[in-house]
């Protein structure tokens, strides 16, 4: 039999990595001799990085650049061999992994330093560049890696402003004079998973800036800053930000890029099963299994679990998840397309002991869910 191991991580438990290790192991308890191919998999938040550098043999660039409180940090990005394409994590110099919980606070933080690693790839000669913008400290839509860039952002006086959140309300043009030599030579493209609008009920403040520390109050002030950044960037560049769709990612940053950088906005599933040419892949497979921390509603938006699906039907190749958690009914199961499904819990207990037990709980599922097969075929 030929299975293809296809997980996003149990995110705070397993790597996509080990998960396809573990569950090898349990199927070859039952199936010794069985093609077991690992296709780690990722939809562009954070922990993308180790996904690419898997299957573009990248090596990691280290360089110094500002974290999210403009303090002066270690960070990398990944380049393939020949220096042509470079793949940079968003959480790597812009991220809430970087802050302790009591900095956390959106209306200061910025993405400068994401821009920085973005300046050092092109002069790395980087002509390419894969964006994962998942795992954000920032709502500040962007501004913080343009102004990395050369881009200058004017109050009404005409001073430059610094990129945090708390200053969209106060921009008031965008000087492009200084701009990066070169910028406009590199394709840009952006692994994002979600398709918030920039700003309103539904956007970048709203939906993600409680959790980056801020306030209800100051959710309704970077709401009114995205509003009028919004405007400012229709009457300058042309573009309606508003109605591009995930625009409102990362605190703003899908809009950053497509203004600043011309970016494309693309499916992180997608762009990733690209990389690994994951189609051609799971040709002949009799089973994919795929798994992640907890399967609820959002697998459906884009997530990688869905992406699998979407593959897998093309090729009428039967689809297994086994998953951390699962909160979903029997219908919803049935309209994500998945052909077997199960959480791998044994016992009640606290979350820190069902990610430590990960391990041991997703090998006995991987035998069982073999043993099963190997009943099937008799």
């Amino acid at each position: 039999m030929k299975f293809i191991v296809a997980p996003d991580k149990y995110k705070g438990s397993l790597t996509g990595k080990q998960f396809c290790g573990i569950v090898e192991k349990g199927i070859r308890r039952v199936f010794p001799n069985a093609k077991i191919v690992h296709m780690p998999l990722a939809d562009g938040g954070d922990g993308t990085m180790e996904v690419v550098k898997h299957y573009l043999n990248a090596s990691t660039q280290n360089t110094i650049v500002r974290d999210p409180l403009f303090r002066d940090i270690e960070s990398g990005y990944l380049i393939s061999k020949d220096k042509k394409v470079a793949f940079i994590e968003m959480s790597e110099a812009s991220g809430y992994k970087l802050l302790k919980k009591e900095e956390l606070n959106c209306m200061r933080t910025t993405s400068y330093g994401m821009g920085q690693l973005i300046a050092h790839a092109i002069q790395q000669g980087a002509i390419e560049i894969v964006l994962g913008i998942g795992g954000s400290a920032t709502n500040d839509g962007g501004m913080g890696m343009a102004s990395a860039l050369g881009y200058q952002f004017l109050d009404k006086k005409g001073n430059e402003l610094s990129p945090i959140g708390e200053n969209l309300v106060q921009v008031e043009r965008i000087d492009v004079s200084n701009v990066l030599q070169g910028l406009k030579n590199v394709e840009f493209k952006v692994a994002c998973d979600v398709n918030n609008p920039f700003y309103g009920k539904d956007g970048a403040a709203y939906v993600y800036a409680p959790q980056k520390g801020a306030s209800p109050e100051d959710v309704v002030f970077l709401d009114k800053g995205l509003q009028h950044f919004a405007k400012l960037v229709q009457e300058q560049f042309g573009i309606d930000v508003q109605q591009i769709p995930g625009a409102g990612a990362a605190g703003g940053m899908g809009a950053g890029a497509k203004v600043f950088l011309n970016a494309t906005l693309t499916s992180g599933i997608n762009l990733i099963k690209e990389m690994a040419d994951f189609d051609k892949a799971i040709d002949g497979a009799d089973w994919i299994i795929t798994g992640e921390g907890k399967l609820d509603g959002q697998t459906l938006s884009g997530k990688t679990i869905d992406g699998v699906v979407q593959s897998a039907k093309r090729k009428n190749v039967p689809v297994a998840a086994l998953c951390g958690s699962v909160a979903v009914s029997v219908n919803e199961i049935n309209a994500m397309g998945l052909d077997y499904v199960t959480s791998i819990l044994n016992e009640i207990g606290t979350l820190d002991q069902a990610k430590s037990n990960s391990p041991g709980n997703l090998e006995l599922a991987s035998y069982n869910f073999a043993r099963l097969l190997q009943q099937a075929q008799k």
